[in-house]
């Protein structure tokens, strides 16, 4: 229900508790620092508002009227009521504060998010951080169920029901062991040809896959689906087949030629790494603070990375 035009705002409140109390305008005027004239001039506007005198004027001072007397005290539960919901916010945001709930896809929690997190304790020491690995549809899940503060997906879209952001930029690779035959091919390998063939897949629901599949135009063919970047790793170096997974991974492994990366002919493998969160919601505190920090950290990741291969 809106208030009557009648109810004065909240400072004016104050100013007559203060006029109560020190018994003068002049002097309730100097405690909330404010001039004379200007508290004068609010208290009539006051009295008009409401429709009554409020104070009884003299040469020693001010004092309330009768009715002034029941409005400062209605002024007082409402200033006080204020001032409670005051210090209740206040607590509200040193909570949220202190803690930080993340939850990230593996390719960034595992290859970003460490570099994001030491600029975060830099920027903020006291504030505890939280962070959950997931695959991309279930970071999305999480964020929605307002289990997280702030989530990190890939993939080529923000997830329905979520803003975000491209914080970093990220490629998928196909790679194989060296004594693979693709190793040592001449010719790249295109779309149909790698559509057809057995790959070492993270599981559906990730963002790896959803942007192979769109690439290919359909699902991949699995060969095995593992859930997490060191497998798939593993699953390369052991030299069970192809894999596909973020070049952010296996930076160390192409560079030192314990995997070889397979040329690609027909197909867009690129991908931006965003963060996210509920809609309309817009990151606060710490949240915002690390959205805030994973463009220059990402970027440094990123350029070592260039560097290396």
């Amino acid at each position: 229900m809106a208030l009557s035009p009648q109810v004065p705002e909240l400072g004016a409140l104050e100013l007559l508790l203060e006029v109560a109390r020190q018994g003068s305008v002049g002097r309730a005027a100097g405690v909330l620092g404010i001039s004379q004239p200007a508290a004068s001039a609010r208290i009539k506007g006051m009295e008009r508002q409401i429709g009554v005198a409020l104070l009884e004027r003299s040469p020693r001072g001010s004092r309330p009227t009768p009715a002034g007397r029941l409005v400062v005290e209605w002024a007082r539960q409402v200033v006080e009521a204020a001032q409670a919901l005051d210090a209740g916010i206040a607590a509200l945001r040193e909570d949220r504060d202190a803690r930080l709930r993340v939850v990230a896809s593996l390719t960034v929690a595992e290859y970003l998010m460490p570099g994001w997190l030491l600029a975060l304790h830099s920027a903020l020491p006291g504030t505890a951080v939280t962070l959950r690995t997931a695959n991309s549809q279930a970071v999305a899940q999480q964020v929605l169920a307002g289990e997280a503060d702030l989530g990190f997906v890939e993939g080529s879209r923000t997830p329905p029901g979520l803003g975000g952001v491209a914080v970093a930029a990220d490629r998928l690779v196909v790679v194989v062991a060296p004594d693979h035959p693709w190793a040592r091919r001449r010719s790249p390998v295109g779309a149909a040809e790698l559509a057809a063939t057995p790959l070492v897949l993270r599981e559906p629901g990730s963002g790896t896959r959803e942007v192979l599949d769109r690439a290919l135009g359909g699902p991949a063919v699995p060969l095995l689906e593992l859930a997490s970047t060191t497998a798939l790793k593993a699953a390369a170096l052991a030299g069970a087949g192809p894999v596909c997974l973020s070049e952010l991974a296996v930076a160390d492994e192409l560079a030192t030629r314990r995997l070889v990366e397979v040329e690609l002919a027909g197909l867009d493998l690129r991908r931006p790494l965003r963060a996210v969160w509920p809609a309309g919601q817009r990151p606060a505190g710490p949240a915002r603070e690390l959205l805030a920090l994973t463009g220059t950290a990402a970027g440094g990741v990123l350029k070592r990375l260039n560097r290396k291969t």
